[in-house]
């Protein structure tokens, strides 16, 4: 396994703080990003300001997106889709690793959760961002977290975003598990360019993920493998656009 120096966005959530302890003791170097930057393994940089974020990206191999918002439409739109933009417009040219964490049911646009925020919308984007980048990459949507009985530890890895129920009725997951599924992928051939749900069913955990991983069906263009095919690009607004055209790699 390559030892990599990684920056964890969302580092201090309760997704975050798994991924901390799961990457340095898979022998990893964490470089959490936060606001104040007071800790011994943090940074200072704010999602919403790119010119903070040179020294966030400095010398880093990959980044674990962890980091999410709550509320108003602004906020999904400024964090959790505007910190992705932000970060890759940052670290420019240099060569990155992603794993991206959204959420399942993302692209299922007509629950109430999506019209009241269109949180799922600004997600999906955040998604299309990475893929469009030209970054080895792997993104996770996981179930709802830690509402695993006890003995519900075996992992799903599911193509095509059909649960939609928008409750546990969509599946769980625990937060332990996909901060190892996320630190796993960051060095699993097989994970790189696939886009997965990520839910847990009745058994025993695997200790390898990598015959999960080469299960899946790669992604071909800016959507996930199997998505679908229902927010154009063409209807998307001017700004999304054209963060889309400026972070995609000329030839």
């Amino acid at each position: 396994m390559t030892d990599l120096n990684i920056l964890l966005v969302g580092g201090t959530g309760s997704i975050g703080r798994h991924v901390a302890r799961v990457a340095t003791a898979a022998g990893h170097s964490i470089r959490i990003l936060s606001r104040r930057g007071d800790g011994a393994d943090t940074v200072r940089g704010d999602l919403t300001d790119p010119a903070s974020l040179a020294d966030a990206v400095r010398d880093i191999d990959a980044v674990i997106f962890t980091h999410g918002t709550h509320g108003a439409e602004a906020g999904y739109r400024d964090v959790d889709y505007g910190g992705v933009r932000n970060v890759l417009d940052a670290a420019g040219d240099r060569p990155l690793r992603i794993a991206l964490m959204t959420a399942i049911g993302v692209t299922y646009r007509d629950g109430a959760y999506n019209r009241s925020n269109r949180a799922h919308d600004w997600k999906r984007r955040a998604e299309r961002l990475v893929r469009a980048s030209g970054h080895d990459y792997t993104i996770v949507r996981p179930s709802w977290f830690d509402y695993n009985d006890d003995d519900q530890h075996e992992l799903h890895f599911l193509q095509g975003d059909t649960r939609t129920s928008g409750s546990p009725a969509d599946g769980a997951i625990s937060r332990r598990q996909l901060a190892e599924v996320l630190v796993t992928a960051l060095t699993s051939d097989a994970a790189n360019r696939t886009t997965f749900e990520l839910v847990a069913e009745r058994g025993p955990a695997q200790t390898d993920l990598d015959p999960l991983f080469c299960a899946l069906e790669p992604d071909a263009g800016i959507d996930g493998a199997k998505d679908a095919d229902n927010m154009p690009v063409s209807d998307e607004p001017a700004s999304v656009r054209e963060d889309l055209d400026r972070v995609t790699p000329r030839a």
